[in-house]
């Protein structure tokens, strides 16, 4: 199958996306809750909410996350060389709410350890992704961390769903 691109098709064919109609689609995709983590040179600890994750290889262990250039914690995910992804429950849905937003302190509240890799996680999350910075690539406003799986860690539990702007999780996992 030869692909075919935006430059191959005609003005008849072009249509200008609506970004409200494109945020409403992609709303209609229900994907899993992780909050994402690293460290900075200082020390200190910063992570996002991210529901733009998902497996790349199994060799080697790749995953992919995304992250908006407008994010807060950009500066210290743009230079990082470690981080790690916490794959949340159903409960732990307010934890992904307080990362999504910008200027809260993140880590003030819930139940925060420090890894393997020497990132801050969230305790009890229902799987635990610690990486190790393998490239980071431009992807309009947004850019992607590809990471090398090195820990990993799993446990039983529903997990946290985000579909149609809302968090919910699954009733019979």
């Amino acid at each position: 199958m030869t692909p075919v691109h935006s430059s191959d098709l005609d003005e008849t064919t072009r249509h200008d996306l609506d970004r409200s109609t494109f945020t409403a689609a992609m709303s209609r995709f229900a994907s899993g809750v992780t909050i994402v983590t690293t460290v900075d040179p200082a020390g200190v600890a910063h992570g996002f909410t991210a529901s733009s994750f998902c497996s790349v290889s199994l060799e080697p262990p790749l995953v992919l996350v995304c992250l908006a250039r407008s994010a807060n914690s950009f500066p210290a995910f743009a230079t990082c060389d470690r981080f790690a992804v916490s794959v949340l429950r159903a409960e732990q849905a307010d934890l992904a709410m307080r990362f999504a937003r910008k200027g809260a302190d993140k880590f003030a509240q819930g139940r925060f350890v420090l890894g393997a890799g020497g990132v801050t996680v969230v305790d009890g999350a229902l799987a635990l992704l610690e990486c190790t910075t393998e490239r980071i690539d431009e992807a309009g406003d947004h850019v992607i961390l590809l990471g090398r799986v090195r820990q990993a860690r799993v446990d039983d539990g529903r997990p946290a769903v985000y579909f149609n702007r809302a968090f919910g999780t699954l009733v019979n996992p």
